[in-house]
């Protein structure tokens, strides 16, 4: 198990989760499993207490491409989720090149054993780095490296 030093009072990480990820726990469980964002995050907020931790979920590409913009400047740590618009939203693309936060892209299934249309990603160009198939653990290993960048 991974303990978090004390120093990461200042470590604050933004999720942001695109379409349809309100639907988590209902939707297609066979490929996204059975359990809601909301009880993971509360448990990923209760196991890592040291860091904050914000979360913003829509189903409309404005809204999160204004909240990109928003936190992306006020904020040095990004989990994005960006749902199907991962692989159609060049404006997405564009809103994560133009802020000055690190952005690591994570995904719950694996894109690149999925259906062709899921197999790019526009985002993967602009972000730090990208994290799929991991289930909704994808989440917390970009929180783990954000916390390796933060203590160095």
């Amino acid at each position: 198990m991974y303990n978090f030093e004390s120093n990461m009072a200042d470590l604050n990480i933004v999720i942001i989760n695109g379409p349809n990820l309100n639907l988590l726990g209902t939707r297609q469980p066979e490929i996204y499993g059975t359990q809601s964002f909301e009880n993971y995050y509360s448990k990923l907020k209760s196991k890592y207490p040291e860091i904050t931790f914000s979360y913003f979920q829509s189903n409309i590409e404005g809204e999160l491409i204004s909240h990109l913009q928003k936190v992306g400047f006020e904020n040095n740590s990004i989990i994005l989720n960006a749902g199907g618009y991962t692989h159609t939203s060049v404006a997405i693309a564009d809103a994560v090149a133009a802020i000055s936060a690190e952005v690591i892209e994570v995904h719950i299934s694996q894109p690149a054993s999925r259906e062709i249309e899921r197999h790019t990603s526009l985002l993967s160009r602009y972000s730090n780095g990208s994290i799929s198939g991991l289930g909704l653990y994808s989440y917390e290993a970009a929180a783990l490296y954000f916390n390796n960048r933060h203590q160095s």
